[in-house]
C-alpha cells in the first residue's frame, strides 16, 4: 500500500515539475538554493514522443501526432536517482526537474515541496482559475433568453 501512496506522490511531483513554465522553475530552484554535487547518468536530450488521443477521453486511442521532449537521469553524491521527461527543449528545465525529482526522495523532501512544488501548485491552480473566470464571463445562458412570442 506505501509503494503505491509513494508512486502517487511521485507522479504528483513530477507532473507538477513538468507542467511549471521554465521561467517559474528556474526562479523557484533559485530561490530554494538547493543545488548539490551530482553525475549525470543520461545528460538532458532532445527528442520525440507520439502523442495519443482519444475522442471525449473515452473513445479509441489514435495517434494524434509527435512532440519533442528532454529527458535526462541523474545521481546525486548519496546514490539517489532523479529522473524527468519533459515536453519542449529546454536542457535546464530538465536538469532542475531531475534534480527535484532526487532531492524529494532524501530527507531535503519536505524543503523541496516547500519551496519549490507548493508554489508551484499554488500558481498552476491560480492561472487555471483565472482561465476558467474568463470563459465563464463569455457564458450564454440561452434558457434566459427572451423569445419575443409574448
Amino acid at each position: 500500500m506505501t509503494e503505491k501512496i509513494e508512486t502517487a506522490r511521485r507522479k504528483g511531483w513530477m507532473a507538477t515539475l513538468a507542467k511549471a513554465p521554465a521561467g517559474v522553475l528556474a526562479e523557484a530552484w533559485l530561490r530554494a538554493d538547493m543545488a548539490q554535487s551530482f553525475e549525470w547518468l543520461r545528460a538532458p536530450e532532445i527528442g520525440t514522443a507520439m502523442v495519443r488521443g482519444a475522442m471525449g477521453g473515452t473513445g479509441a486511442a489514435f495517434n494524434l501526432g509527435e512532440i519533442t521532449v528532454t529527458r535526462c537521469a541523474l545521481r546525486l553524491a548519496d546514490g539517489t536517482v532523479g529522473h524527468a521527461y519533459i515536453s519542449g527543449r529546454d536542457r535546464q528545465k530538465a536538469e532542475i526537474a531531475a534534480m527535484c525529482d532526487a532531492l524529494l526522495q532524501t530527507g531535503e523532501a519536505s524543503t523541496v515541496q516547500a519551496k519549490i512544488i507548493d508554489p508551484l501548485t499554488r500558481a498552476y491552480h491560480a492561472k487555471r482559475a483565472s482561465g476558467a473566470e474568463k470563459a465563464a464571463a463569455t457564458k450564454v445562458d440561452f434558457f434566459t433568453l427572451v423569445r419575443g412570442e409574448d
